[in-house]
């Protein structure tokens, strides 16, 4: 399988699809949510798919109710405004790594296989992890280490690399896994390995300048009573998410009128919802999933 969708039934309850509706997902990957989404359309409906990976092509469904676009979803706005899409009923968005993605050794991605450090979901555009490792100046590094991976010992990693950069290359995973082996915690060397891959991964990808773009077209291209459904995978996304349906910010700070009434654009569309345990064992890879759900709401303004 190439990705097994998670909270599937949860997101697609949450966008409250409208027979007629138009639609985006976000981040195609194998279909799954597009496909569940499709089922609730009526031959008028509309989803529009990003997908910015050239793989995910291929499991595109021969549907004329979508349009498959092999495009960072950060272009979303320009693309809706192009097919005449706008605006749209739903936004739903898997910010995960698939599990194709995960499990091809030459992708870069994960811990468990050798393979060349690329990490680039478009393998065509942007430089890679090694390319990143080699380029980068200390300080550089140890800022994506710090603010990506959240790495407490991010200064020490930095001089690691590129001390040994020096003398050797770091083009593999297994290369970059052993200059780095004595700056792992006794213990928990996997979940050390974890964020530094996810800290490189996100700079490669540039994924949170992305994220922030997506969230703040949202506001844009969505009707009123329209949802905004972001599935995320570790605490920087989720902070954005939740700061952003909250206020309609990333600082999360709600802004008032004149009057002092609020100015938020979205209202909650029930909790924040995490795998439930059978999904968990079934697919150990949702366990750090959270779902949110928004409805942005009219802004009303006072005037005398």
């Amino acid at each position: 399988m190439y990705h097994n969708p998670v909270l599937l039934h949860e997101a697609i309850e949450g966008l409250a699809v409208i027979p007629g509706g138009i639609y985006v997902d976000a981040t195609f990957g194998g279909g799954g949510h597009s496909r569940a989404i499709l089922e609730k359309l009526d031959e008028k409906g509309r989803l529009i798919a990003f997908d910015q990976d050239p793989e995910a092509a291929g499991n595109v469904p021969g549907d004329q109710r979508l349009q498959f676009l092999n495009h960072n979803f950060r272009y979303m706005q320009n693309f809706l405004r192009m097919y005449g899409f706008l605006p749209v009923n739903g936004i739903l968005a898997d910010l995960g790594v698939s599990s194709h993605q995960f499990d091809q050794a030459y992708r870069g991605f994960s811990t468990r296989f050798p393979g060349p450090l690329d990490m680039r979901m478009n393998r065509d555009s942007g430089l890679s992890a090694s390319e990143i490792i080699h380029t980068y100046d200390e300080a550089q590094l140890r800022d994506v280490f710090f603010l990506y991976g959240e790495l407490r010992n991010a200064g020490k990693i930095a001089g690691m690399i590129t001390r040994k950069r020096k003398s050797d290359t770091i083009d593999t995973t297994d290369q970059l896994m052993d200059t780095l082996r004595d700056a792992a915690p006794r213990g928990r060397e996997n979940q050390f390995f974890a964020r530094v891959f996810q800290a490189l991964r996100i700079e490669v990808n540039k994924e949170l300048d992305a994220l922030r773009d997506l969230l703040e077209q949202s506001l844009e291209v969505l009707k009123p009573g329209g949802r905004l459904v972001v599935i995320s995978y570790h605490s920087l996304e989720d902070r954005l998410v939740k700061n952003f349906m909250r206020a309609g910010n990333f600082e999360g700070s709600i802004r008032k009128d004149f009057y002092g009434n609020p100015q938020v654009p979205f209202k909650p569309a029930g909790k924040s919802m995490a795998p439930s345990a059978g999904e968990i064992s079934k697919n150990p890879r949702a366990r750090s999933a959270r779902l949110r759900i928004a409805e942005k709401i009219e802004i009303k303004t006072n005037s005398h």
